[in-house]
């Protein structure tokens, strides 16, 4: 879609505008009740497990999981079928283990439990460092989805996206804190839920009145005649001859007609245009299943190296498992929400409501995900899966019905990326504003409009990456970082400030040069170094743990002054022992 010109163009365009007006207008009501800096950074504690299960869910469901995991579906198959289940059950961990006993610390963000449990500044500040560096690689992909969003639906340049998105954003957190956003990604988590169910549940009943094979032993086919443009040079794999039409690049060779791909491996040059006729088989992106058993079969998938090995391939199934199940635990900008509840109890009941309602929406992407092999298998060869959900419902309905639902996938897109980004913004700012500068209301508003500036301008220049790998390489940070410093800080009397201290860098840094390979390219892509780079999880997380409880050992000291902390953490709120760090603060 190139312009506005299209009827349903504009109809795309009058949902998003909505769906950003409606972010703005119950922003603007939530700033009327925002006062104090408890206001700002917790809502005063005063969020319902309701509400807050709603806002947590509308905050957590990303464009990673709007958009991506449909998308590494098609793709990867069974394989990625880790990533809508991990997402989910991590949030039994934090039910087990974390929501009562953090919310009980009385602390404001992760920085301050730190030093609440450890008493430790220099800890602390470590803490702030890789808060913000979780929050500034999670934020990156929510802008740049919204560019590639507005590009593909409406044509608008990536710029436009992420200016946009960005801009509100930055002014909800600015004006409101955590007290007006709690609203907002309340209200678009059902936003979201609607715009995805509606589309999945219509494509899927299309599906049941004229079924087709999806896990035959063939390469998925063309639905029509299609004509794909290629903007970046890839090579495709090809199981059986195929002949296609090609005006532009294939391997050296200038192209302008009919071309044979012989079994094997082929280049297509950026810049050209290939056309599929209808039922002809289509070419696959290299490093994924080719045919539709081996994308059912678990194992397959090579989610990260194109490798055949199947201890590689093992391996990266247990990392992904480890990042996203352990990562939920030590996401910031997650656990800042559970000290919006009054007490631990509710920050628990908060926990098992967001996992019935993660449970429920993340049905619908991987049935997209799934169905995108026979109607957008297109998108198998160009690797821009991201895209599954948009195109979906254009695809599968013609006329003004396909538009309306694509409207509506526009509209949750739009708000996956502002609930996401508003979320992670504000544990952005309260972080800063807190240990960098005085705490104060005029600090937050500081530390949010400079936090968000910066991330939009990473964004501009943002490498492209699946939504869901980007979000899953941020999941293997927290995992090696804040998931064990909370984990032992709440269970094992043992931890001490040099074991946090020693164990948050070395995980932290390695887990962050694994990252930054990854994202640069510079870093190995195939075989054991190549998976050990792009899912560096199940190393660094053991890595962590270890530095943290040898060092510990190493620098034990007397832990009968710990046992007044632990039981404020673990004794419910009726003995009278929860005291909130902020009374004592600010009195």
């Amino acid at each position: 879609m190139n312009g506005l010109d299209q009827p349903g163009a504009l109809l795309t365009l009058a949902a998003v505008v909505l769906a950003a007006l409606a972010t703005i207008i119950i922003g603007a009501l939530g700033i009327r009740l925002s006062r104090t800096t408890s206001d700002f950074l917790v809502a005063s504690r005063t969020v319902g497990p309701s509400t807050n299960a709603a806002a947590i869910s509308g905050e957590y469901l990303s464009a990673a999981s709007f958009l991506g995991v449909a998308g590494l579906i098609a793709k990867h198959g069974a394989d990625a079928l880790w990533y809508p289940v991990g997402f989910t059950a991590g949030y039994l961990f934090l039910l087990m283990f974390i929501a009562a006993p953090l919310r009980r610390s009385g602390a404001y963000t992760v920085p301050d439990f730190a030093e609440y449990r450890l008493a430790s500044p220099a800890l602390r500040y470590l803490a702030m460092i890789f808060v913000v560096i979780i929050v500034g690689l999670y934020m990156v992909p929510q802008f740049h989805g919204a560019g590639l969003t507005l590009n593909i639906l409406l044509g608008f340049p990536d710029w436009v996206g992420v200016a946009a998105v960005g801009g509100i954003v930055i002014a909800n957190v600015v004006a409101g804190g955590m007290r007006s956003i709690t609203f907002v990604q309340a209200f678009q988590y059902w936003l979201k839920l609607t715009a995805i169910a509606i589309p999945a549940i219509a494509v899927a009943v299309f599906f049941l009145n004229d079924p087709r094979p999806i896990g035959d032993a063939a390469p998925p086919t063309a639905p029509s005649d299609l004509a794909v443009s290629v903007e970046t040079t890839f090579s495709v794999d090809v199981a059986t001859p195929t002949t296609i039409e090609v005006f532009g690049r294939v391997g050296d060779a200038h192209v302008s007609g009919p071309v044979e791909l012989t079994p094997g491996t082929h280049v297509i040059g950026a810049g050209s245009t290939v056309l599929l006729p209808e039922g002809s088989p289509i070419p696959t992106l290299t490093g994924i299943p080719a045919t539709g058993d081996l994308w059912l079969q678990p194992g397959e998938g090579r989610l990260s190296t194109p490798d055949d090995n199947p201890g590689i391939r093992l391996y990266i199934t247990y990392s992904i498992i480890i990042a996203i199940f352990l990562g939920t635990l030590g996401l910031p900008h997650v656990l800042v929400r559970f000290y919006t509840n009054k007490t631990g109890s509710l920050a628990r009941w908060t926990s098992l409501i967001v996992i019935a309602m993660l449970a429920v929406f993340y049905l619908f992407p991987v049935i997209l995900g799934v169905l995108s092999r026979i109607y957008v298998p297109q998108l198998l060869m160009t690797g821009t899966s991201d895209a599954v959900v948009l195109l979906m419902p254009t695809a599968v309905f013609v006329g003004v019905g396909g538009q309306i639902l694509a409207a509506l996938v526009a509209a949750g897109a739009i708000a996956a990326f502002m609930s996401t980004s508003s979320g992670l913004l504000v544990c952005a700012a309260g972080v800063l504003s807190t240990d960098v500068m005085g705490g104060r209301v005029r600090d937050f508003r500081v530390s949010a409009l400079l936090a968000g500036s910066v991330v939009m301008a990473l964004a501009f220049g943002a490498t492209r990456l699946d939504l869901s790998q980007s979000v899953g390489l941020v999941f293997a940070v927290a995992a090696s970082t804040f998931a064990p410093l909370l984990l032992l800080g709440i269970w094992w009397r043992g931890l001490t400030a040099a074991g946090a201290y020693a164990g948050l860098l070395v995980g932290g840094v390695a887990s962050m040069g694994a990252v930054v390979l990854t994202a640069s390219g510079m870093g190995p892509s195939a075989g054991w170094a190549g998976a050990l780079v792009t899912q560096p999880a199940a190393w660094s997380v053991p890595l962590t743990f270890g530095v943290m409880v040898l060092v510990s050992r190493a620098t034990r000291r007397d832990t009968a002054a710990v046992g007044g902390l632990f039981a404020r953490m673990h004794v419910p709120e009726r003995f009278g022992m929860v005291r909130d760090r902020d009374a004592e603060r600010w009195g």
